[in-house]
């Protein structure tokens, strides 16, 4: 299990699996929970690469982040 933690959002850690670069057991610590699990859930089994497209540069508000641009950096980071 990896763990990355956030910078910038209401959630603090975000904890994940990889294997053949798909992604499983995704989950995050604080932060918005039907947000949260909603990313989880979708992102359960997904190309690692292909979600990092999808979700790098996703600013939440006035932030110049969201949970889903972590979520990213931290895929890339494990990369």
């Amino acid at each position: 299990m990896y763990e990355y933690k956030t910078q910038g959002t209401c959630s603090t850690k975000i904890h994940f699996d990889i294997k053949d670069n798909r992604v499983y057991s995704v989950s995050f610590d604080d932060g918005c929970d039907g947000n949260l699990k909603s990313i989880s859930t979708l992102a359960e089994g997904m190309d690692a690469d292909e979600l990092i497209k999808k979700l790098k540069g996703i600013r939440c508000g006035h932030k110049a982040t969201s949970c889903g641009d972590q979520f990213a950096r931290a895929l890339e980071k494990y990369k």
